[in-house]
């Protein structure tokens, strides 16, 4: 449910359109004068506002001035005789315009698109107080969904020895989930070592992992389970794991020791094993390319990553983000800050290539964008601008529950955890609204914090 705040002398004129909103489910607000829609503006922060350029008190570009600090998305009403103003306050900001007598049918495509840009700067603003609170950056996002991951994370990280088996997509981010994990860890001041298991022959692999005997008595050189010792090791891609070593890596995670290559001595070593792969594991033991006991010693506890198309709006909101956060200290000169317009083509492409390309796009566009207040669509790569959206489109599995505990808690995160003003946008009273913080386990502080102003 959005906000709309309308400001228009005409009582029949705000009363039409207010019932219009209302049956679409939104709250409405209506003010007959400029300074009443201003104030009313400034108390509630509508999502979308109505504006008629003629008042009894003052113009709408008066009105225009007076809010457009707080960055509104503003739609102008006006007459036939007033399209060359209108022309002009979207120059000064608004968003579009509409001719009276209005008609519904267009009011409601105009209304969807300028909700759709509210909600994008939305998202844009509460990035940006994330990186100035000093809160620091979730760790893979808010909704349910990748809470659910974000406590599996927190719980294997807590855990000395666990093995995990990190399932996704190519570039996903099992590698970062991966970092996260030991470095929150008991062994995160020892060290943590990366090795991909399909970038090597068996030969070389083996040698690489374990270390080798030299013959004529040369000196021993030691693998990377040496190396890792006290630590954690990153068997990434583990379903292309040779056949002949899959055995040497099941006595390993069952306490046993290994040998180097053309040695004979047991070693035994104190190392965390984390591994991934894109494939389905499961089918690769049907198909005889993996060890069944292998398998069930390696998933332990499995963390199955879904791909960025899977992602609501809002986790994607806080990746790219934090994206941005990290390539910051590389890019100093950059732009921190995403157009309205940026942000959206980055929501609809479908990211076959996951965090790996996003990561890519945004390091791009910050270079292309130097010197620039921000990042805009003329700095993304021609397919992410074209991208329709139509290709993002799925369906994830949600209960009505689920749907209101995510929209709660958007709302209190809109609001900076003002639970006056949630319970206002949501239309519910604020005894209610706590009951259901409670149900939902929404506890957050209710301290206000001054808005970001662009």
């Amino acid at each position: 449910m959005a906000s709309v705040l309308l400001i228009d002398d005409e009582a029949p004129i705000t009363a039409s359109l207010g019932t219009f909103f209302e049956r679409a489910g939104h709250s409405v607000h209506r003010a007959h004068t400029g300074a009443e829609g201003i104030a009313l503006f400034r108390r509630v922060r509508a999502d979308l506002v109505l504006l008629d350029l003629r008042l009894g008190d003052m113009t709408g570009f008066d009105v225009l001035e007076k809010i457009r600090e707080f960055d509104p998305v503003v739609i102008i009403m006006t007459g036939h005789g007033d399209v060359e103003q209108a022309v002009k306050a979207m120059q000064l900001g608004a968003e579009n315009f509409l001719t009276k007598p209005i008609e519904l049918d267009h009011l409601a495509v105009v209304a969807e698109r300028g909700l759709e840009k509210a909600r994008l700067r939305q998202m844009s603003r509460y990035m940006s107080e994330r990186r100035t609170s000093g809160t620091g950056p979730v760790l893979l996002g808010s909704s349910p969904m990748m809470r659910e991951i974000n406590d599996q994370i927190m719980l294997l990280a807590a855990s000395n020895k666990t093995t995990v088996l990190l399932l996704g997509e190519n570039g996903a981010g099992k590698g970062r989930v991966a970092e996260m994990i030991h470095s929150m860890s008991p062994r995160a001041s020892h060290p943590f070592v990366q090795v991909n298991c399909a970038a090597l022959t068996a030969t070389s692999l083996d040698a690489e992992l374990f270390g080798e005997e030299r013959e004529s008595g040369g000196p021993t050189r030691p693998g990377l389970f040496d190396v890792a010792s006290g630590g954690t090791i990153f068997l990434d891609e583990i379903g292309d794991l040779a056949p002949a070593l899959q055995p040497k890596l099941l006595n390993v995670l069952a306490g046993k020791g290994f040998r180097r290559a053309g040695g004979t001595q047991e070693i035994i070593v104190d190392v965390r094993v984390l591994a991934a792969t894109h494939k389905d594991l499961v089918g690769e033991v049907t198909a005889g390319n993996f060890r069944e006991d292998l398998y069930y010693r390696l998933s332990v506890m499995p963390v199955a990553l879904p791909p960025l198309r899977a992602r609501v709006r809002e986790d994607l909101v806080e990746l790219i983000g934090n994206v941005v956060e990290e390539l910051r200290t590389q890019l100093p000169e950059a732009p921190d800050a995403l157009g309205d317009g940026a942000l959206e083509h980055l929501l609809r492409y479908p990211w076959p290539g996951n965090v790996r390309e996003l990561r890519n796009v945004l390091e791009r566009a910050m270079i292309i964008a130097r010197g620039a207040p921000r990042i805009e669509p003329s700095h993304l790569p021609s397919e992410v601008r074209s991208a329709s959206g139509a290709e993002v489109e799925h369906h994830v599995p949600r209960s009505l529950e689920d749907v209101e505990r995510t929209h709660i808690d958007r709302t209190l995160r809109a609001h900076n955890g003002n639970r006056t003003h949630a319970a206002q946008e949501l239309g519910i009273s604020r005894a209610t609204l706590i009951k259901k913080i409670k149900t939902f386990q929404l506890e957050r502080d209710e301290r206000p914090q001054q808005r970001a102003r662009s």
